[in-house]
């Protein structure tokens, strides 16, 4: 199927990477990590320095947010760079056919194939099964390597009985913890590159923290001596969501409490062993280095965000629409291009990464995008194009729409289907427990945000990706 058309790059972005050459870019996406999960945005029951390296060598964004309020839907936006209201996909569908990419639209990947970039994936997809029709490959929406779940279902657990390489099917050995060979496969697609002197994209959607609290068996019980306490506590997640879905083991996890934090611990140190790698491959100043997360922390497997703050104080979760279920940690390191230690407030999210990398790269953005490029906040150089407002739409499994939510200006709207809308001034209510939709005083401002709704949102259909 024949590429949508590609739009112009704006001029006033050439300069910015016409005297540089195209650095590398890792983007590092966690599932399920709350805003307030890195100790680098008030973590305190537990620290991720390695993490918190991003923040210090580079910027912090305080104003980002995430695709939607759960997996699949959110990293659509991310690939397609097509705000959520317009995205094909607004929700978890069930079915993985469903999740695939269009095959007409020139997503991430793509582009930074057309600039000439080697580019791998590892991790968890969750844009339909990985070893199936042309149409969910990894491989069809521009991916040289892939390694990672066979679906977003079987990656609920960590020690599924299989894991898919470049589209085959490849059995592991009882007990392996996925996460580990993943980030492995990450790190030898670095090297490879960094050895042949090819620019590279390498994408690392981790599963972590999502689903089932299992981490390493070492750090898992060095964090059970933390907190002995929880121990009675038994966490349970199930890999499968109906019978017809192939069963995977999901070993119930003794003290979930302890579970999470050793996962933010593995994961730290994982993202640890990569900024080493960069700095012993002498390739550290030319990586981008970017993290983020797909959506606010969950519910299940025992998982306690309560206890941890994981929202840093927002209020809401995963599958909700307030700023604790789509509100994003983003952190961005380029040495000596992003400036160190510094923070924007600038209103930004998942969409608005396509572009960022298309001008990065020198090439032109796709033609469905409807983001705005980051370059110029990221490199403190030109002109930053700001959005008027930014819409998110979460869907049900039969389409129809759940939850919606609006940000503009200081204000952030909030509805479910069937429910009053529901207004808060985020700049003296950022907890958003003050409704003010009620009061005469703000009729005008409600008048305005159901106009902008209407605007934002096309009616949610299912993907028009064919297989063949």
């Amino acid at each position: 199927m024949q590429k949508l058309p590609l739009i112009p790059l704006f001029f006033s972005c050439l300069h910015l990477v016409a005297e540089v050459k195209k650095p590398n870019v890792i983007y590092i996406l966690a599932d399920d990590l709350g805003y307030g999960d890195l100790s680098c945005y008030g973590q305190e029951k537990f620290s991720t320095p390695n993490i918190d390296r991003l923040a210090d060598e580079g910027m912090k964004f305080t104003n980002h947010y995430s695709g939607n309020t759960v997996c699949s839907p959110s990293r659509a936006v991310l690939m397609t760079g097509v705000e959520s209201g317009k995205c094909y996909l607004r929700g978890n569908m069930g079915d993985e056919e469903l999740a695939a990419l269009p095959e007409e639209l020139t997503v991430l990947p793509e582009v930074f194939k057309a600039a000439g970039y080697r580019t791998g994936a590892f991790g968890k997809w969750g844009l339909g099964q990985t070893n199936a029709s042309r149409a969910e490959l990894p491989s069809t929406h521009g991916f040289d390597e892939f390694i990672g779940w066979k679906n977003q279902k079987i990656a609920h657990t960590y020690y599924p009985t299989s894991y898919i390489h470049n589209g085959q099917e490849i059995p592991l050995e009882t007990g392996t913890y996925l996460s580990t060979l993943l980030m492995k496969g990450a790190r030898d697609f670095i090297s490879e590159n960094a050895k042949n002197k090819e620019p590279f994209f390498c994408y690392i959607p981790t599963a972590i923290p999502h689903a089932a609290m299992h981490a390493p068996p070492e750090l898992h019980m060095k964090w059970r001596l933390k907190y002995p306490e929880h121990d009675s506590k038994i966490g349970k997640y199930t890999s499968t969501y109906s019978e017809k879905d192939e069963y995977q083991p999901t070993p119930d996890v003794i003290n979930p409490i302890a579970g999470f934090a050793a996962m933010m611990e593995h994961l730290d140190n994982e993202v640890g062993s990569i900024l080493k790698l960069l700095e012993d491959l002498g390739i550290a100043d030319d990586t981008i280095v970017m993290f983020a997360s797909d959506n606010g922390p969950a519910l299940e497997g025992g998982h306690e965000y309560q206890f941890w703050n994981s929202t840093a104080g927002l209020r809401g979760h995963k599958r909700d629409m307030h700023e604790g279920g789509i509100r994003s940690p983003f952190l961005a390191r380029w040495p000596g291009k992003i400036p160190a230690k510094s923070t924007s407030n600038h209103l930004s999210g998942f969409h608005d990464l396509l572009p960022t990398f298309s001008n990065l790269v020198g090439q032109n953005i796709p033609a469905q995008n409807t983001g705005l490029s980051l370059l110029p906040t990221l490199t403190q150089s030109g002109k930053q194009e700001k959005h008027d407002y930014l819409y998110i739409e979460f869907a049900n499994r039969d389409f129809s729409i759940h939850s919606r939510a609006l940000r503009f200006e200081n204000w952030k709207a909030h509805q479910r289907a069937g429910q009053d809308l529901e207004l808060y001034d985020l700049e003296n209510d950022p907890t958003e427990s003050d409704d003010l939709a009620k009061r005469e005083e703000f009729s005008q401002v409600l008048e305005k945000v159901a106009l902008i709704m209407d605007k934002a949102s096309d009616p949610p259909q299912a993907s028009t990706t064919k297989k063949p």
